[in-house]
């Protein structure tokens, strides 16, 4: 049986359609961000595209949740996707054809799914894979508080494993290679109980011998959890939903000082997805519906800058063919991207109320970000860089030069921006 930690040794790259689709993403609109992926990304490390929340309901039109709404489902109350949004679904086909269509343009395929059993087949008393038991006699009554759909599983009988078992069966015969599992991450919903239903996903997973990533959802995932979680997934979410405001950003600083130490090849503390580039398409979360990102440019290369030197997975959130040629040049920085693929050392040195200093190195390179947190202009001179262990010569990594400073010379670093420097360990 393969080890789980033998894959995702790097932070996971992909798009999700959540940030433009929410709930309501259809085929063609996965198959278009696949195609630009594989033409104008893939060589850069990014692989993985995600069909998230609600593929199995047939009135999905936006981010908002039809409580109660009929659901499609095969005989083993196992959901199944919307062949009107999934039309390659048809005839119980699930999504085999989406996935070999990914697989063929040398991609990976994800899903999102829901923590437990569908309401509508406990209701329905349909049967469960395997066993006499039904829906009825697993489910239990520990319902997500802003999702209708589901209820609990009952792995304590073996039954609920068995319900489980034959979830990650039906995926593997699709060609999934990555569940995010929404409404199990943060166990202060349900005092802890969610903790055996992600063993049991494990398990699920491991006993169909293929190598499917699993994501859990929603955060902030507690510290004190971090044994557990690099026990039994490979990526799971330190925040709550993050969007693209200032204090947002801001507060993810506090996160991956925190987490930073935990990740290691194939376990990833997740700061969630990337809100750039065209977003909210059909989606009514976040501020402002249908825009492009709030982000300024400055706050982008922030982000991107503090995402990758924590190594969080990159999971890009905005529609890939809008790609504007900035947003494009953030996602294939071939500097950061190596960083968040390799570095291996990673933590805060200093904070005040104007400044946040990340350090990092791999096995060649040192690399040091100074964050401007303040709403003005930061000017540090030479002396100063060298007093918060900066160097003077390297790689600016944004803006793509060598920079050389003497003891007199100055930098500048706008409102929300970042100064990201790469030295070879052999220049220390």
């Amino acid at each position: 049986m393969q080890k789980f930690r033998t894959f995702a040794t790097v932070p996971p790259k992909g798009w999700n359609s959540w940030d433009g689709y929410g709930a309501s993403v259809r085929e063609d609109e996965i198959k278009q961000n696949a195609d630009y992926m594989a033409k104008n990304l893939k060589q850069y490390g990014w692989e993985y595209l995600t069909v998230d929340i609600q593929w199995y309901e047939p009135s999905a039109d936006s981010s908002t949740y039809h409580d109660f709404y009929p659901l499609v489902m095969d005989e083993y109350s196992r959901l199944l996707p919307d062949p009107g949004r999934f039309p390659s679904a048809k005839n119980g086909n699930g999504f085999k054809e989406l996935g070999d269509y990914l697989h063929n343009l040398g991609l990976k395929f994800g899903i999102h799914i829901m923590r437990g059993i569908p309401r509508q087949a406990v209701h329905e008393n349909r049967p469960i894979k395997g066993t006499d038991k039904t829906a009825r006699d697993i489910a239990l009554n520990n319902i997500c508080p802003w999702n209708s759909d589901m209820y609990g599983v009952n792995v304590d009988m073996p039954e609920g494993q068995l319900y489980y078992d034959s979830l990650m069966e039906l995926y593997a015969s699709w060609g999934v290679d990555f569940i995010k599992c929404d409404d199990i991450a943060n166990s202060v919903l349900y005092n802890g109980t969610h903790k055996k239903e992600v063993e049991a996903l494990r398990k699920a997973i491991d006993k169909t011998g293929r190598s499917m990533v699993l994501s859990l959802s929603p955060g902030p995932a507690p510290v004190e959890n971090r044994a557990f979680l690099q026990t039994n997934a490979n990526m799971w979410r330190i925040t709550d939903d993050f969007w693209d405001e200032w204090s947002l950003l801001l507060n993810m600083f506090d996160r991956a000082e925190k987490w930073a130490p935990i990740s290691r090849p194939g376990n990833w503390p997740d700061c969630d997805m990337l809100p750039l580039g065209h977003i909210g398409i059909r989606s009514v979360d976040g501020p402002g519906g249908n825009r492009q990102t709030r982000f300024t440019k400055a706050e982008q290369k922030t982000m991107m800058s503090l995402w990758t030197i924590m190594r969080s997975p990159l999971i890009m959130g905005g529609e890939l063919t809008d790609l504007d040629d900035w947003t494009k040049s953030l996602l294939t920085n071939k500097d950061l991207l190596e960083m968040d693929d390799t570095i291996t050392d990673k933590f805060q040195s200093y904070r005040d109320e104007n400044k946040i200093v990340w350090q990092a190195e791999n096995d060649s390179n040192h690399y040091t970000a100074i964050f401007n947190i303040s709403d003005g202009q930061l000017q540090l001179s030479a002396d100063e860089l060298q007093n918060l262990n900066v160097p003077l010569s390297g790689t600016d990594i944004w803006a793509n030069k060598s920079v050389s400073l003497s003891n007199n010379d100055t930098i500048s670093i706008d409102s929300h921006d970042v100064y990201l420097i790469k030295t070879e360990k052999s220049e220390k």
